[in-house]
């Protein structure tokens, strides 16, 4: 499994740093959705979900969290710790985030707005929707 992290350049002098990102330029797709986490609370884990289409990238802007990235046959643990590094999750990628320092605040830019028909909540769906994706493949190639 190939892990995508974007380091976004800083921009800053004595006042302080300053991050700009646009889209399909710093960012690999459109941006259409903006959310963020913060007040996580010890041993909460967020996410617990795949997409079927949507693309992200996952920014701690304050603190520090983990990210669980899993695509059905092999897992990585990716800590986001530092304001100007994006983690890429593409579609049909399981992902728990974790570890959440008392301060963390966690960005994330969404390539699509929100749709629940997206949302893969259940790991075993999830499993059978990796290996039918699999089979299909195999079936063309």
């Amino acid at each position: 499994m190939q892990v995508i992290k974007y380091v976004f350049q800083p921009h800053g002098d004595a006042r302080g740093q300053l991050i700009a990102l646009e889209e399909l330029r710093d960012i690999p797709f459109r941006i259409r959705r903006v959310y963020y986490m913060y007040d996580t609370g010890e041993g909460v884990v967020r996410g617990k979900h795949a997409h079927k289409s949507l693309e992200q990238i996952l920014v701690c802007i304050h603190g520090s969290c983990k990210v669980r990235l899993d695509n059905g046959q092999e897992q990585k643990i990716v800590p986001l710790e530092k304001p100007y590094e994006g983690l890429y999750v593409g579609s049909n990628m399981w992902r728990e985030m974790f570890d959440f320092s008392p301060d963390a605040v966690l960005m994330v830019l969404a390539s699509e707005l929100y749709d629940e028909a997206d949302y893969v909540r259940s790991y075993e769906d999830f499993l059978n929707m990796v290996q039918e994706s699999k089979n299909a493949n195999e079936e063309q190639g």
